[in-house]
């Protein structure tokens, strides 16, 4: 294990005056009116909606309570799906009707990229799914013309190395104030919500809801992005909760991630692509119960890049494996000159129980800076460190990775009022 005092600076321990998104964002509202309201009826329904959303372009189409069968939909620009309580557009499992022409969807291939979302928007642009309404990806059903769901073709693939070819719930690419409010999304057979290229993006109540054992099905995933704001979501999913991501589309900045709740899936992360570079994060409130890793970001030599002026505030976790979890070799065998670098990492009011807490940087030359101010674990043996450096602040840290601290206080009281309001299943 090797640490070091990461040179004086009270800079990295201030309040965060620009790791947040820059907007003013408060609650959306459901639409007054609807250009066209829908109701259920058996059958595919994706040529009817697709018409109602291109007559409707700029105005609201509704979908009244009751199930709604659907191939893939593309959103217009400016448009809201307004989803009624009870109302559920439900994907249908048959990968010819998500292909995208290469005849791949439902395979495994070295490219994955076969399928078409269920919703697509291309340009985003004041686009807004919202209601209380259900998007239901039926990730778990079987694939029309056999008995394999669309993840057990993804365990399939993890088995074979290679990859699946499965749809993804909904991908919003390029545009601004693009906006997620309410809705439920369960059972996406790959991610739920991919946010690319977008200036202004609000996911604001919206649930997530998919097995523990779904694979790569991350909840909320912004990329490329700017002024993102993620709040009052519960997602419990089988991979990331969220993974704030920075590819060769480009950076990721100005991200507020407040008053959330994670059950299952990878927790809070952010990578593994981060040459993009990512800057500016505030993650606040937040509460994870049975993520595997709880504070995660992840990178390697392959797809690495700058991420900087993170802070994590007032965040709870319990029965995580690696409640800490900053690492530079994702992949152990990435090979490349795209060096992650990790700094101004600030965790202030952190609590939990037991796990791993991991602070890898990537070599001496390219360190983890990591300050920590009232971060507090109880039953963990020690932190597992290599090539980093650390500020403790006033608050402490227990146990502390500079050997310094020698008491062990209770996080029970300091986050008891969190885990009363933490719902068992929202």
């Amino acid at each position: 294990m090797r640490y070091s005092i990461l040179a004086a600076t009270s800079l990295i321990l201030a309040a965060p005056a620009t790791a947040q998104d820059r907007r003013t964002v408060t609650e959306p509202r459901l639409p007054a009116t609807a250009c066209e309201t829908l109701t259920p009826k058996a059958g595919n329904r994706a040529a009817e909606l697709q018409a109602a959303l291109k007559r409707c372009a700029g105005q609201a189409v509704r979908l009244s309570a009751g199930r709604y069968d659907s191939g893939p939909l593309e959103l217009p620009i400016r448009t809201t799906l307004w989803l009624d309580r009870a109302a559920v557009l439900a994907a249908i499992p048959d990968p010819a009707l998500f292909d995208t022409g290469e005849h791949a969807c439902g395979k495994i291939d070295q490219r994955g990229k076969g399928c078409r979302p269920l919703l697509h928007i291309a340009d985003a642009t004041d686009v807004a799914i919202v209601g209380d309404g259900t998007i239901e990806g039926n990730g778990g059903q079987p694939m029309a013309g056999g008995s394999e769901t669309w993840w057990q073709l993804a365990r399939r693939a993890q088995v074979e190395k290679g990859n699946q070819n499965v749809p993804r719930l909904i991908v919003a690419d390029r545009g601004r104030n693009f906006t997620l409010y309410r809705v439920r999304l369960a059972n996406s057979p790959n991610f739920h919500v991919v946010a690319n290229r977008l200036q202004g993006f609000t996911a604001w109540g919206v649930i997530v809801d998919t097995p523990a054992d779904a694979r790569n099905t991350d909840g909320i995933d912004p990329g490329a992005s700017e002024d993102v704001t993620i709040t009052r979501t519960f997602i419990r999913t089988g991979d990331d909760n969220v993974a704030i991501k920075a590819g060769k589309t480009g950076g990721t900045r100005y991200v507020s991630i407040l008053d959330n709740h994670f059950y299952s899936g990878h927790g809070m992360s952010i990578g593994s692509e981060t040459n993009g570079g990512v800057a500016h994060v505030l993650v606040k409130g937040l509460t994870l119960d049975g993520t595997t890793s709880g504070l995660r970001i992840k990178s390697d030599a392959s797809r690495g890049g700058l991420v900087e002026d993170v802070h994590y505030e007032d965040v709870c976790i319990r029965g995580s494996k690696r409640p800490i979890d900053i690492y530079t070799a994702y992949d152990k065998e990435a090979r490349g000159d795209l060096i992650p670098v990790y700094r101004g990492i600030v965790l202030r009011r952190v609590y939990g129980d037991g796990g791993r807490l991991i602070a890898n940087g990537y070599d001496a030359a390219h360190t983890l800076d990591l300050a920590l101010d009232d971060v507090r674990f109880t039953a963990v043996p020690r932190w597992e460190t290599v090539h980093a450096r650390f500020l403790i602040g006033k608050g402490g840290a227990v146990p502390d990775p500079t050997g310094q601290a020698t008491e062990q206080p209770s996080t029970a009281a300091r986050c008891d009022a969190a885990w009363r309001a933490f719902p068992e299943k929202p």
